[in-house]
């Protein structure tokens, strides 16, 4: 009511119009409703979700007692009863997210109860890779048809888990090419969500989803030279590290920034896995093919490494200035060219580690921000413990080093308190 009596007193004031007057009041209005929206929309989800369970338990409770026809009937409800609520969402709800959202994934989930239950009644052979591809193939169009987010995340999720299922857990494995058509299908209503709800929190799942999936996959396109995958990876964490500091994330929380979180985590995780120097030595037992040229592995990184030079450039031209840490897939591109020299490469890892600890130390002090700070400080710890693990290091150089790096996060964060309180004064 306060704010109501205040905008009322500034119209009769003059000093606001009547119709500034209903913007302000429609404002403040769905800011307070906005709470009560967003646990609506989650317990729609999870409602249609647990009516959907509850219903293939109790077929499930009585399945063998039933006749082979009944068994079928039973296999189709979820999935007529999904597409009949589908219908009614789209054709009397479709402004409503709820309802979008409640629908699309009670509709996901009867779609593989149905593939399922089918292929158990008439025994149809096939495995897990091939159940997963056929849902969410199925599933791909409901994203459009429902513009539903939750169905989009499923969907990601869907196609992640066949990759994994198809590359890494099964044997034989093989390169499970179909998800990175099936990601392409996704990725328009990705970036319409991204333009249209760029503060929703499926958005934000969708920023943290998408880069973890890629993640998750990209390790798939392995064939004969493994090898390449380091710099594959590096180059695919610097062009998401380079999406989060782009003009559209770079102002955003550490919570509403997976692209960043993720890539500078990955690059900061992969490069203390690499500055050991058995790894190296591990990793180059055999030469390179010739055929490495045309191998998935290096296309792969050749792309990824254009995508990321271009990103560096596009956020140049746009706020003028380049993060040195940005170049640290280049960088390693240049020291794994010389990874033959195992002693080399692995010290060269260590002083590109220590670096980017230093740069992000110094980050932290150029902007004020102690998380920023004791990140750099943490990478330079994780460098030193893993240094403790080098046994041509003396002990006593081992404790003085836990040592520095132990005064050197009092004493940063000592400074930069102060520094603190001396601004605010």
């Amino acid at each position: 009511m306060g704010i109501q009596k205040d905008i009322r007193e500034l119209v009769s004031a003059n000093v606001i119009t009547e119709q500034t007057a209903k913007d302000i009041s429609t404002y403040y209005n769905q800011k307070k409703s906005e709470p009560n929206n967003r646990l609506f929309i989650v317990f729609g989800i999870l409602g249609a979700i647990l009516v959907g369970l509850g219903i293939i338990l109790i077929i499930a409770h009585n399945w063998d007692d039933l006749s082979k026809p009944t068994k079928t009937v039973f296999a189709f409800l979820p999935l007529v009863i999904g597409q009949i609520l589908c219908l009614y969402v789209i054709l009397k709800r479709q402004g409503e997210t709820a309802w979008k959202e409640g629908a699309g994934a009670f509709l996901t989930f009867a779609i593989g109860a149905s593939i399922s239950l089918v292929s158990q009644i008439y025994n149809i052979p096939g495995d897990l890779s091939s159940f997963m591809l056929t849902w969410m193939l199925l599933t791909a169009p409901l994203i459009y048809l429902l513009r539903s987010s939750i169905v989009s995340l499923l969907y990601i999720a869907g196609i992640t888990y066949y990759v994994s299922e198809t590359a890494y857990w099964s044997y034989p494995y093989s390169e499970p090419w179909p998800y990175w058509g099936m990601l392409l299908l996704m990725l328009p209503y990705y970036y319409q969500l991204f333009k249209k709800r760029s503060e929703s929190n499926f958005t934000l799942f969708h920023h943290w989803l998408v880069p973890l999936s890629l993640t998750i996959t990209l390790g798939s396109i392995a064939v004969k030279h493994e090898e390449l995958l380091f710099v594959t990876y590096l180059s695919l964490f610097g062009l998401f590290y380079g999406i989060g500091h782009s003009a559209h994330f770079k102002e955003r929380s550490t919570r509403s920034n997976g692209y960043k979180t993720i890539g500078s985590l990955g690059t900061a995780g992969l490069l203390l896995v690499l500055s050991f120097n058995k790894v190296w030595k591990d990793l180059f037992r055999t030469s390179f093919a010739e055929s490495v040229w045309l191998s998935p592995e290096f296309l792969a990184t050749f792309l990824l490494i254009i995508l990321t030079m271009y990103m560096i450039w596009y956020n140049y031209q746009k706020d003028k200035t380049i993060k040195p840490i940005s170049f640290t897939f280049l960088v390693f591109a240049l020291i794994f060219s010389i990874g033959q020299y195992d002693v080399i490469a692995a010290l060269l890892i260590n002083l590109l580690v220590f670096a980017m600890g230093i740069l992000t130390v110094l980050e932290g002090a150029k902007k004020d921000n102690l998380g920023i700070l004791n990140y750099g400080l943490l990478i330079i710890t994780a460098l030193v413990m893993c240094r403790f693990f080098d046994t041509n290091i003396s002990f006593v150089l081992r404790g003085l080093l836990f040592v520095g790096v132990g005064v050197a996060f009092f004493l940063t964060n000592m400074w930069m308190l102060k520094k603190r309180r001396a601004n605010d004064q």
